[in-house]
């Protein structure tokens, strides 16, 4: 009996605290619900919805690994006379990550668009042979333009034999510029900061250009010219494409009435080129221009008598979908000066 009573009196006990504890029980809280990413279709793929907002963002950019053959380093932001320091070969590799923001929302104007493209290289892991730059940042709403962009001087046939542009084409702007189906027309003006000017002049100019082209079916054209205040000299450039047969034949055509800033590789220039496209994942293009007074004679501060010709070949295969490969080499020779060969081989993921 007195083991009987007390089993019964435990159990007792362990009920009333079950219920006091039952009582006092902690309940979660609902989860807050969350908004997803939702897809944004009215710009194009890639664009989603800034969650809370009405704006859309695509990003996008790529990885590169390059190895240049007797190219001036310089071409990418790196030290080294002569393009290679002294008692070094004359091959160089690098890699550059590039990524790019796109921000685009309805106005009343029109599309508020706004760009910010980010790119690091490395020549090697010293940070002494690696650089970080703006490649681009602008806003861009009803036809008009406003930050660090590229010029119309940048486009060029799709090799890469062609020079068609003298030295950079990325500049402080502001434009406008007119689109109506596949024709366009504008007017920009470009800081100039680091083209050519003057001796003992500092390099702060101020260029102003034209452009217009468009697509005519299976041709393509376009036509601008740049004037450059303060060497008071100009350029005109005309360019196009059209399709024959398995490919793309390109021409083009500079003209520049002095050294100025938007071109002065030459008085006078003509490039041609032919893309074939040899299966769906290979283009050979084949390309060749001619340079009229080539460079510039410094003791008259005039464009040389001399001319020069350059040709070239460039592969391009699509080795799966978002991952390229590149090849190309390049041979100018000149009057008064020493023949160059130089080339390059390319790796790219896209995505």
């Amino acid at each position: 009996m007195n083991i009987k009573s007390l089993l019964l009196g435990s159990a007792a006990a362990l009920a009333v605290v079950s219920g006091a504890q039952a009582a006092d029980a902690i309940v979660a809280a609902e989860p807050e619900p969350v908004e997803y990413v939702r897809v944004c279709d009215a710009y194009g793929t890639g664009y989603f919805y800034i969650p809370g907002t009405e704006t859309c963002l695509k990003i996008e950019g790529y990885i590169r690994f390059q190895v240049d053959v007797a190219k001036d380093k310089s071409d990418h932001g790196f030290p080294g006379p002569g393009g290679f320091p002294e008692g070094t070969s004359d091959w160089d590799a690098f890699t550059r990550g590039q990524v790019q923001f796109t921000a685009k929302s309805d106005t009343e104007y029109g599309p508020l668009t706004g760009v910010i493209v980010l790119q690091h290289n490395a020549d090697a892991a010293n940070s002494a042979f690696q650089n970080s730059i703006l490649d681009s940042a602008y806003i861009d709403i009803a036809g008009i333009r406003a930050g660090l962009f590229y010029s119309w001087w940048d486009d060029g046939l799709s090799g890469e034999t062609d020079v068609l542009a003298s030295h950079e084409t990325l500049h402080n702007s502001l434009r406008y510029q007119y689109e109506s189906g596949d024709f366009y027309a504008g007017i920009s003006v470009d800081e100039l900061e680091d083209g050519a000017y003057k001796t003992d002049e500092n390099p702060n100019n101020v260029g102003v250009a034209l452009g217009l082209g468009g697509k005519a079916g299976a041709f393509t054209y376009q036509v601008i010219g740049g004037y450059d205040t303060d060497n008071e000299e100009g350029a005109i450039r005309a360019m196009g494409t059209v399709a024959v047969g398995p490919g793309t034949l390109g021409l083009a055509a500079v003209w520049a009435s002095g050294t100025n800033s938007y071109y002065d590789e030459s008085e006078w220039t003509i490039a041609a080129e032919y893309a074939i496209q040899a299966t769906d994942k290979l283009k050979i293009t084949p390309g060749a221009q001619y340079f009229f007074n080539y460079m510039e004679d410094e003791a008259s501060n005039d464009f040389s008598n001399d001319d020069a010709w350059k040709v070239g070949l460039t592969v391009d295969y699509q080795i799966v979908e978002n991952f390229y490969a590149k090849a190309s080499v390049q041979y100018l020779d000149g009057d008064n000066i020493d023949d160059q060969t130089t080339g390059y081989f390319r790796l790219q993921r896209a995505f």
